[in-house]
């Protein structure tokens, strides 16, 4: 197996008012290509930190994150850039659209920032969006869509580049049980074309299509 993601005895701390509050504790893990990982564990246990760090959103205060074997703290900050961009897709629980676009324009966005040219960015968005059951929902914004549509343009942006690694962040948290299911199944799907998916959770039933669980607690990982 291919190691993707290497976490070496890995902390974060913040400060609030000059007061050190410890998020992680020397975290160590290792994530393979193909992996579908549950990340779970109550709320402050340390699951969305642990998420930012793999996903190049914050650096850690001590230990080593590997991404394909590069060591990401001795990345230049354009690099990372490039790595959130084409390398990681990110969903997140309150789907994160902008308001004023239209499904089609928030699937493309993504390809703004890497200068693809508009027809090319457009008719991939089509693509992505029909392969999630939206092609009849393209030129819909935000609040004319149910909040299962919402998610499937988020994940759908989500693809747009093509990246090997999905961090899907609490994906279900603002769905009703039958559309989640469904949100958890389309996850499914693409982690068997190949896609590495990473699930942050705190509901144990959201684990059963993992085939690697990762359990955090205060900051500490616990069991996988």
């Amino acid at each position: 197996m291919t190691t993707l993601i290497k976490l070496e005895d890995v902390h974060k701390i913040y400060e609030l008012k000059g007061t050190e509050v410890p998020a992680l504790n020397g975290i160590s893990l290792s994530i393979n290509k193909g992996d579908f990982v549950a990340l779970i564990g109550p709320s402050g246990s340390g699951k969305s930190t642990a998420m930012n760090l793999v996903g190049c959103l914050d650096m850690a205060s001590k230990g080593e994150i590997y991404l394909k074997e590069n060591n990401i703290k001795h990345l230049s900050e354009s690099d990372l850039a490039q790595i959130r961009g084409k390398q990681i897709g990110f969903i997140f629980q309150v789907f994160n659209l902008v308001p004023s676009l239209t499904a089609l324009e928030n699937v493309a966005l993504p390809m703004v920032f890497q200068n693809v040219p508009r027809n090319l960015r457009l008719k991939r968005a089509h693509e992505l969006l029909k392969q999630v059951g939206l092609g009849d929902r393209i030129k819909h914004l935000p609040n004319q869509l149910s909040g299962g549509e919402r998610q499937r343009v988020a994940i759908a942006r989500a693809l747009i580049n093509d990246p090997e690694i999905i961090l899907a962040d609490e994906p279900t948290g603002n769905l009703d049980t039958k559309t989640g299911d469904e949100i958890m199944r389309l996850l499914y799907d693409l982690n068997k074309k190949g896609k590495t998916i990473i699930l942050v959770t705190h509901n144990q039933d959201l684990t059963k299509l993992a085939n690697k669980i990762i359990r955090l607690r205060d900051g500490k990982l616990v069991g996988s």
